[in-house]
């Protein structure tokens, strides 16, 4: 029986390195992003090994969500795992200079957006009495840094759902688990600090930050675990991190 899973924010990163890995343990995949170019070339790569099938939305668009999952074709309408990856961060501001608009990006990605992808699958979940659900967090949803504030309030946000998953999904014998990530070396702080590649360039100097495969491989080993066995909460750091504000660094 073939496996199929729905990874969200498949286009770069975390993402599209766990499509690859599930690629190699022949897990059929539904890639979903936002940029279609990206999507067709990661499907050509993997397609000749799993069956690939592409969806192109915003998280944050709960009726184009909604169509998208409703509207799977019958090969991929049978979702065993979801990896509820997109999320970003905008801005690294105190609170008394945070702009609206990165606030209201990152709850909307992080916060809502997981929630309307699970709120399309889990139905289908519940009717077949099986599947597991990945939550992507991060380490600000255990702690709170400086000028984290609101994306740290939305990964504890990410890291509460998760935990509510977990007790709300038990009767239907529904994996949920949770893994938050420390420094990884991805689009991230490209994203946070809006293109300033320089800026984001200098989070990752002087330590071995953790790759996207690093996370992939993790995912992929916490998915494939016998059916009893249940990765409910992991966080994962490089060597050189001890919490958000501790990094050992050369320079």
């Amino acid at each position: 029986m073939m496996t199929t899973a729905l990874i969200t924010g498949a286009t770069s990163g975390i993402g599209k390195s766990t499509a690859i890995e599930f690629a190699k343990q022949s897990i059929n995949l539904i890639i979903c992003g936002r940029r279609q170019d990206r999507l067709d070339e990661l499907q050509n790569e993997l397609s000749t090994s799993v069956a690939v099938h592409t969806l192109c939305f915003d998280v944050r668009d709960k009726h184009e969500v909604a169509k998208s999952i409703e509207n799977l074709p019958s090969p991929f309408n049978t979702i065993d795992i979801l990896i509820n990856n997109a999320g970003n961060a905008h801005g690294l501001d105190p609170i008394q200079t945070g702009s609206l608009d990165d606030w209201d990006a990152m709850i909307d990605i992080n916060v809502k957006g997981l929630l309307y992808v699970s709120k399309a699958i889990i139905p289908k979940m519940i009717a077949q009495k099986s599947g597991h659900i990945i939550n992507i967090g991060s380490i600000a949803g255990k702690e709170v840094y400086p000028n984290g504030n609101v994306y740290c309030a939305s990964k504890h946000a990410v890291d509460a759902i998760n935990k509510g998953m977990q007790m709300d999904l038990n009767p239907y014998g529904i994996k949920v688990g949770a893994i938050h990530p420390g420094l990884v070396e991805t689009e991230f702080s490209n994203v946070r600090f809006k293109g300033d590649d320089q800026r984001a360039g200098h989070v990752y100097d002087g330590f071995d930050p953790l790759t996207p495969e690093n996370i992939a491989d993790i995912i992929t080993f916490v998915v494939t675990r016998p059916y009893h066995v249940n990765i409910a909460d992991l966080i994962v750091f490089p060597t050189a991190q001890a919490s958000s504000t501790i990094v050992k660094k050369s320079l």
